[in-house]
C-alpha cells in the first residue's frame, strides 16, 4: 500500500511539474505563440511547422489543442486552419519523450533551490524562469521516482498480473495507454511511467511500444473536452484530432514486432528506444497525412459535419 501511494504522489509530482514548467514557457512565450497560430497557418505545411514548434516550447500537445479550439471557437481560426496543427502538435509532443530521457539528475536539486528563489520575485520573466526551473526538477524527480518503485511494485500479486498481460497482449498494453492517459490526462505521465518499468527491465519494449501507441488515443480526451459548447468547428477539430491518432495507432499495431525488433538500433537504453519510437510514430503518421489534409478536412466534414464545403 505504501508503495502504491508513493507511486501516486511521484504521478502528482511529475503532472504538477509538467503543468508549472508549461506555464512558465507560456509566460514567457505564450502571446507570441498565439499570434503565430493565427497568422501563420494559410496553408497546410506552415500550420504543420507552427504547431510542431509551439508544441515542443510548451511542452503539452494538450494545451496547443485546447488552444487551437480556444481560437476557432472565439473566431480567430478556422477548422481548415486546425489540421496543419493537429499534425503538428503529433510531432512536437515527442519533444518531452525525447526531453525525459536526459540524465540531469546531478543538477535537480540547484535547480529547484534557484526555482524557488526566482519566483519569488515580482518581475513576471524572473517569476517565469523560477517555474521552468523548479518544473524541470519536479519532472526528472518523478522520473526517479518511477524508476525507483517499478521493482517493488513489481512484486505486488495485482500488478505483477497486470505486467504479464502487458508484456503478452498488444491490445492489453494499447487499452491501457488509452486508459491511463484518459485518466491523468497527460500522455507525456503515461510514457514517463512506462519509461520507469522499462528502465529496470520490468515490462520489455514491445508492451512500451503498446501502451505508448494508447495514450496518443488517450490524449484525445482532452481535446474532447475542450470542444464542448464551443461550436460545430471546434467539435470538427476535436474530431479530427482522434481520427489521426486512432487510424495512426491502428496503421502501427502489425509493427510492433518490426519496431520490438529494430529498437536497440536505435538506442542503447530501452526508455530512449520507447522516446525514438514515440518519434517515428507521430513524425510518420502526421507526414503521411500532410499531402492529403484537405481531403482529410472533407472526409471530417462528411462524416461529423453534414457538408461537403472544406
Amino acid at each position: 500500500m505504501f508503495y502504491i501511494l508513493l507511486f501516486c504522489l511521484f504521478i502528482l509530482l511529475f503532472i504538477f511539474g509538467m503543468t508549472i514548467l508549461r506555464t512558465g514557457l507560456f509566460n514567457v512565450s505564450g502571446h507570441s505563440l498565439q499570434n503565430w497560430l493565427e497568422k501563420w497557418t494559410d496553408a497546410h505545411w506552415k500550420g504543420l511547422l507552427i504547431g510542431t514548434f509551439i508544441t515542443g516550447v510548451l511542452q503539452s500537445s494538450s494545451a496547443v489543442m485546447v488552444m487551437t479550439i480556444g481560437l476557432i471557437s472565439a473566431g480567430m481560426l478556422t477548422f481548415r486552419q486546425s489540421i496543419g496543427i493537429i499534425l503538428g502538435t503529433n510531432i512536437g509532443t515527442t519533444f518531452t519523450t525525447e526531453f525525459i530521457t536526459f540524465q540531469i539528475d546531478s543538477i535537480l536539486i540547484p535547480f529547484a533551490i534557484v526555482g524557488a528563489i526566482f519566483i519569488c520575485f515580482s518581475h513576471i520573466r524572473m517569476k517565469s524562469i523560477g517555474l521552468i526551473l523548479l518544473g524541470i526538477s519536479s519532472v526528472f524527480t518523478a522520473m526517479s521516482g518511477f524508476e525507483f518503485l517499478a521493482s517493488p511494485l513489481a512484486e505486488l500479486s495485482f500488478i505483477k498480473d497486470s505486467i504479464v498481460g502487458l508484456n503478452t497482449s498488444k491490445l492489453f498494453s494499447i487499452v491501457t495507454g488509452i486508459i491511463l492517459t484518459a485518466v491523468i490526462q497527460s500522455s507525456s505521465a503515461t510514457t514517463g511511467i512506462i519509461m520507469g518499468f522499462l528502465t529496470t527491465n520490468v515490462l520489455n519494449i514491445s508492451a512500451g511500444i503498446g501502451v505508448m501507441l494508447g495514450s496518443n488515443i488517450g490524449t484525445c480526451v482532452t481535446s474532447l473536452f475542450a470542444s464542448v459548447g464551443g461550436g460545430r468547428e471546434s467539435k470538427l477539430c476535436a474530431y479530427a484530432h482522434v481520427w489521426l491518432n486512432v487510424v495512426g495507432v491502428l496503421l502501427f499495431i502489425p509493427l510492433i514486432g518490426f519496431l520490438t525488433q529494430i529498437a536497440p538500433l536505435l538506442a542503447y537504453e530501452p526508455d530512449v528506444q520507447l522516446a525514438h519510437i514515440s518519434l517515428v510514430f507521430n513524425v510518420v503518421s502526421s507526414l503521411i497525412v500532410l499531402p492529403f489534409a484537405t481531403k482529410f478536412g472533407e472526409f471530417i466534414l462528411r462524416v461529423h459535419g453534414g457538408s461537403k464545403t472544406y
